[in-house]
């Protein structure tokens, strides 16, 4: 793809450039149209050897396609699934990539998925500004809400799916009931389907999705929170804590779940050499764990980038901007050192990596394991991280905002960024006056700049055409 296509990035790191622009060219490369027998109407984000179509994977790759100026759908891979939604409101995980059939196993008969479809749509409105299509995906995930009542919410008020439907591979999860990953990810859900509701000035959607999610909050806390060890736990089928860490409770804090205090704790484990905080944050399970490994062995020790992502963005819930930045940072020095090993061996992409040194995770207890150049996963980390906390940007269409958060003065910014039908560009640099902001657009936006270790912040309109402004004068 030409880099005239896309948002092109600056930043003081050339290597973390190269890794962005590259990532555009590989999803060039892997994006496919839709086939009669696949019955996929649109073209879609592929990866060698696919077999199937993920709920789980097409939610995560639509959360930087929307950076792509346009040029690659993210809706068409989301409308995949809601084309295919049964009269039970059931929406499948995976379809198989040959006959469109369902993929029901029988560890998982129902073809769970995390439901993440709230969430991840109400990130499009924010990068797109699409309204009408709210109107139109809000009855569908209404019926797919409906149908996991049906089938999966217990007496507890909590729900129940198998863990494979929960994408943690081979960590042993075999006593779990109650997954905290998939209670964690509903309420997630709820909570953007309410917000969702506030924006289409649905009262009844707003109060009845958000009591949904305070309902789950206060159980989540009640039953999973241990306030020994001050981590969130999976249940037994009795509702007892299983007490074996994993990274995925994260999505607790993700869903605003803990309060301060707990999420304080939460984020001090993350921290700790001996938990989460190995050199490549962060290792689905802590070091601490019996079945951590060293050399990644699969999900046990490895590191994904749809974890670190999902962490990154739970720390800037709790306002830890700095410290979601310096892991975002360290992630991708890891991906980097992998695509260039310093051996004579050809570097490239892939599904996991190791926690304290450059490779991928490998395992023999997952057939074909690690998946390469899953672009799902790595784009995340090569575009979204680095648009959204490395350099720093967060972007609302509808509200024609763009904040600008810099924990200190760097060369950075971001260059023909399509804001629907205006296109911007925001670069600081060091010129003779001091540090310079300078701004392009094609229509009005409002503009805000915060950098945290000078303690400055302004928040002005930026006009149609060019303009900067000094740091120095803030």
């Amino acid at each position: 793809m030409s880099k005239d296509l896309v948002p092109f990035v600056h930043f003081y790191d050339q290597d973390f450039v190269d890794m962005y622009d590259r990532s555009w060219v590989w999803i060039d490369e892997l994006w496919k149209e839709g086939s009669g027998d696949n019955q996929f109407s649109g073209s879609y984000l592929s990866y060698p050897d696919q077999k199937y179509f993920s709920q789980y994977l097409s939610s995560f790759a639509s959360l930087f396609l929307v950076y792509s100026n346009q040029n690659h759908s993210p809706f068409e891979m989301l409308d995949y699934f809601y084309a295919r939604q049964e009269e039970s409101g059931a929406i499948r995980g995976e379809y198989s990539i040959e006959d469109d059939k369902p993929v029901l196993t029988e560890e998982n008969p129902e073809g769970f998925s995390p439901p993440l479809f709230a969430y991840v749509e109400y990130i499009f409105y924010h990068k797109v500004g699409n309204k009408k299509r709210l109107r139109e995906v809000v009855p569908i995930l209404e019926r797919y809400f409906a149908w996991l009542e049906e089938t999966s919410l217990q007496e507890n008020g909590l729900y129940h799916v198998p863990t494979e439907a929960c994408q943690t591979g081979n960590i042993p999860r075999i006593e779990t009931f109650f997954p905290v990953d998939f209670n964690s990810q509903l309420a997630l859900s709820a909570l953007y389907m309410s917000a969702i509701g506030d924006i289409l000035n649905d009262k009844e959607i707003s109060f009845r999705y958000k009591r949904l999610y305070f309902s789950l909050k206060t159980r989540i806390n009640a039953h999973m929170w241990d306030e020994e060890d001050r981590f969130y736990y999976d249940l037994d089928k009795d509702g007892e804590r299983i007490k074996s860490k994993l990274l995925v409770s994260y999505w607790a804090m993700l869903a605003e779940i803990p309060n301060d205090e707990r999420a304080n704790y939460l984020i001090e484990q993350l921290q700790d050499p001996k938990e989460f905080g190995t050199e490549n944050p962060f290792p689905a399970v802590p070091v601490s764990s019996p079945h951590y490994s060293e050399d990644g062995n699969g999900h046990c020790g490895g590191v994904f980038s749809v974890h670190t992502y999902m962490v990154v963005k739970a720390l800037e819930r709790y306002n830890h901007f700095v410290y979601a930045r310096e892991c975002a940072i360290r992630h991708m020095y890891f991906l980097l050192d992998t695509l260039h090993p310093d051996t004579d061996q050809i570097g490239d992409l892939w599904e996991a990596y190791l926690p304290n040194k450059e490779g991928p995770s490998k395992t023999d207890e997952i057939e074909g394991f690690p998946r390469r150049r899953l672009m799902h996963y790595a784009g995340l980390a090569t575009i979204t991280l680095m648009i959204e906390n490395i350099i720093g940007l967060d972007i609302s269409l509808p509200r024609k905002t763009v904040d600008w958060m810099m924990p200190s003065l760097e060369v950075m910014g971001i260059e023909n960024l399509s804001l629907k039908r205006n296109t911007i560009t925001i670069l600081s640099n060091k010129t003779d006056r001091g540090w310079e902001i300078r701004l392009e657009s094609e229509k009005l936006y409002y503009f805000t700049i915060e950098v945290l270790n000078e303690k400055k912040k302004k928040t002005l309109p930026i006009p149609s055409g060019k303009c900067s402004m000094l740091i120095d004068k803030m």
